[in-house]
């Protein structure tokens, strides 16, 4: 199974399918990405891959690590998200319950991550 690498320039959108797919497929998936941009969109699409899975009566939860990486000879510090499926029951009814928003919402900045 391969790292899904995420950059500021991702269209989070795609990565959720990435995500999505990689879920249905292995019951995990490995997201990586590089500086505050990147990380942004790598949470976005992790929450998209959320509506998409939920559909699909598929629940998934994530923990964020700081991992090093090598580029070009330089050492980065990367964070990565670990998703992998679990029972939705397990899921607290605060999560289990909460509405999920618009693709459009997310993609075009309007999601009020605060709520």
């Amino acid at each position: 199974m391969e790292i899904i690498k995420v950059s500021a320039r991702s269209r989070s959108t795609a990565v959720a399918g990435a995500i999505a797919g990689v879920i249905r497929d292995w019951r995990q998936a490995d997201v990586q990405a590089i500086g505050a941009s990147a990380v942004n969109q790598a949470i976005k699409a992790i929450a998209i891959a959320r509506g998409y899975l939920q559909e699909d009566g598929i629940a998934i939860v994530c923990v964020p690590l700081f991992t090093e990486v090598d580029i070009e000879g330089a050492e980065r510090t990367a964070v990565r998200f670990t998703i992998w499926t679990v029972d939705p029951s397990a899921l607290p009814d605060s999560v289990a319950a909460a509405s999920l928003r618009s693709r459009d919402e997310v993609e075009d900045g309007a999601f009020d991550w605060s709520s």
